[in-house]
């Protein structure tokens, strides 16, 4: 009997470009969603993680539960499931490391890019910074500002780019 061949989107794009709505979406189909901060959002408490926010602490965390995700990768990839994982991929080096790993065991990679003018970003990130809990993490001018300086867009990486407006 052959193994199943497991698909892998990585999702791609600047905060409030609708990465996670696109990656619950997927999930809704089947797919294992792996997402940093809802992991990190438990560790730290839920609820109350918002009230007082270690960010070194965070950020420390964020890299445990990141090598904890990628060996999960490849468990999730050798038992033949379909993963999508719900972070930036900020920078190509990381995109590469990752489509290197899923090519490695066989498996096929998406990457989907998501992009939004910057008043869209604002006006997401406005409404979503109402909200509670782990997928609403507040992002100010000054985050946006450094998250959308680093950003390495993709270009001829085999993306699928999606366009979103303001919803």
């Amino acid at each position: 009997m052959t193994q199943p061949v497991s698909t892998v989107v990585l999702m791609c794009g600047p905060p409030g470009a609708g990465k996670t709505t696109h990656a619950l979406a997927l999930e809704r189909r089947g797919y294992v969603r792996l997402s940093i901060d809802e992991v990190v959002w438990r560790r730290i408490g839920g609820q109350d993680a918002g009230l007082v926010l270690d960010l070194e602490r965070y950020d420390g965390l964020k890299e445990v539960v990141r090598r904890e995700q990628r060996q999960e990768l490849v468990e999730l990839m050798r038992a033949g499931r379909d993963v999508v994982v719900d972070y930036s991929f900020w920078s190509r080096a990381a995109r590469d490391d990752y489509k290197a790993l899923v090519e490695s065991h066989g498996c096929r990679w998406e990457l989907v890019h998501l992009k939004a003018d910057r008043a869209t970003l604002e006006r997401r990130l406005a409404a979503r910074s109402q909200e509670g809990g782990a997928n609403a993490v507040t992002v100010d001018e000054d985050l946006l500002n450094r998250y959308l300086a680093h950003f390495e867009e993709p270009d001829g990486e085999g993306e699928q780019v999606l366009v979103q407006a303001w919803t």
